[in-house]
């Protein structure tokens, strides 16, 4: 399995699906968030993704694993949308300086 696949990963792929749905939802409220959300998509999504599965464009496993450890000390913890606000907003906030 791939380093972007890892078990654990594919275990946990319908909380991420409904993760990734809540942040959508929040982020459609917030318009301010959405350039920011666009570039930190496209510096996390690798290069070539449409030619190794999952074919998403998405994050590697390896860069969701580390933020995960950074984040909340583990790769088991879920994903909290509010985290993923907070973060895009410190992005902003970053990219702005």
């Amino acid at each position: 399995m791939s380093a972007a696949a890892g078990p654990g990963l594919v275990r946990r792929l319908p909380s991420l699906a409904a993760t990734a749905a809540s942040v959508s939802w929040r982020l459609l409220r917030r318009p301010g968030l959405w350039a920011t959300a666009l570039r930190l998509w496209h510096r996390t999504t690798p290069g070539g993704w449409w030619r190794r599965a999952p074919f998403l464009p998405v994050p590697s496993g390896d860069y969701l694993r580390f933020r995960l450890v950074t984040q909340y000390g583990s790769v088991d913890h879920p994903i909290d949308a509010d985290d993923v606000m907070n973060y895009l907003a410190w992005c902003k906030r970053h990219d702005s300086l």
